[in-house]
């Protein structure tokens, strides 16, 4: 290359250099102002919101409307643009959770540790910025809003790889509470660690669950033989690897991030489709929203048909059943027992005729669908 070339290469660099700091400096000067715009505008909504939030506070309605806010983000989520619909839902979720800390503070109750799988899933719904309040079992959950020290508590009801939770279930048939809200959390493991150097790493923590569920990357990257220290949680795990140089957790995103434990490798779970549902609780009844989801558990005699005649019920009606499992006996067993969610609110005509038709059930919540 002659000493031109190089001259001219060197123009050629200089000059997109030039180009690229012209359209930084102009974009950022139109950033700014768009963002100035959405404090003020953010602020004008907040101003609509404490309005309402005082006329609730009135009429004592609770502050958290699950359908209201799911009419929102459905009619936003039409939006066809650079942002997304998890964009959209990311960013409205800790509106709303701004909006409902101005309308009025409500704790929230989950089931712990910190960092947990649940406490994920408050976070997901309540915002990062909510009041939180951490519980070491569901009855502590359950017992928290029970006696009025949080409004709302959040548990997990259905994981698809291990079926229903006990201890909801029997809670929620004794308890007075309502389930008025739902949402279904894929459970993604991530491998987080002080070393970067896999080599360097003695021991992994995690719950046993997750050393099964995450077999494939640990051969993968041979860490098969790396000892494993089972603990009871992922949350844990992740504290008691950020305070050992030699160690490593299989956690949650959240309790790495907690911790400030970085994450070496993202979704090491050898199978995506590991979901957990949990429940939203409360002692409200929901407003029908067009679009719900009702919980019953309902009891059948034992005699021959016994489960025919009670999905019969919903078939005449055309009402569509979007999950069934059996429960444990309890008491009687000669009795058999059902957890039901149906399409549709106990207070819409078809759900509340066919209601009425079962003799033994107990309602556990209807709530806009997740």
């Amino acid at each position: 290359m002659t000493t031109e070339d190089r001259r001219k290469q060197i123009g050629a660099v200089e000059s997109r250099a030039m180009s690229l700091t012209r359209i930084r400096v102009k974009n950022r000067a139109q950033i700014d102002s768009i963002d100035d715009k959405l404090v003020s505008l953010l602020e004008e909504r907040m101003s609509l919101v404490k309005e309402i939030g005082e006329a609730k506070k009135r009429s004592d309605t609770a502050i958290y409307c699950p359908a209201r806010e799911k009419e929102i983000l459905t009619r936003l989520c039409r939006h066809k643009g650079l942002l997304g619909k998890k964009a959209i839902e990311a960013i409205f979720l800790e509106i709303f959770a701004a909006s409902r800390s101005l309308e009025h503070s409500e704790r929230v109750a989950f089931l712990g540790p910190v960092g947990s799988f649940t406490h994920q899933a408050a976070e997901s719904r309540f915002g990062a910025t909510g009041d939180y309040l951490c519980m070491q079992s569901i009855g502590a959950v359950f017992e928290a809003v029970e006696s009025a020290r949080a409004k709302y508590g959040v548990v997990p009801i259905y994981n698809n790889n291990s079926g229903l939770v006990g201890d909801t279930l029997r809670r929620l048939e004794t308890s007075s509470l309502l389930i008025v809200g739902d949402m279904e959390l894929p459970i993604h493991h991530c491998f987080a660690a002080k070393s970067e150097k896999l080599g360097a790493i003695k021991r992994i923590y995690s719950k046993d669950a997750a050393f099964e569920q995450c077999a494939a990357f640990l051969q993968g990257h041979s860490l098969e033989n790396v000892e494993r220290i089972p603990i009871e949680s992922t949350a844990k795990a992740a504290k008691l690897a950020s305070e050992d140089p030699e160690a490593a957790a299989i956690c949650s995103h959240i309790a790495a991030q907690l911790l400030n434990l970085p994450i070496i490798f993202d979704n090491i779970q050898d199978s995506g489709e590991n979901k957990t549902r949990f429940a939203i609780l409360s002692d409200f009844v929901s407003e029908p929203s067009g679009s719900d989801t009702t919980s019953i558990i309902a009891q059948t005699q034992d005699k021959p048909g016994a489960l025919f005649t009670l999905l019969k019920e919903f078939n005449d009606a055309k009402i569509n059943l979007t999950q069934i499992e059996s429960l444990p006996s309890k008491g009687d067993k000669r009795n058999s027992r059902f957890f039901i969610d149906f399409e549709g609110h106990r207070d819409d005509p078809k759900p509340s005729a066919t209601l009425s038709k079962i003799k033994h059930y107990k309602w556990l919540g209807s709530y806009a669908r997740s």
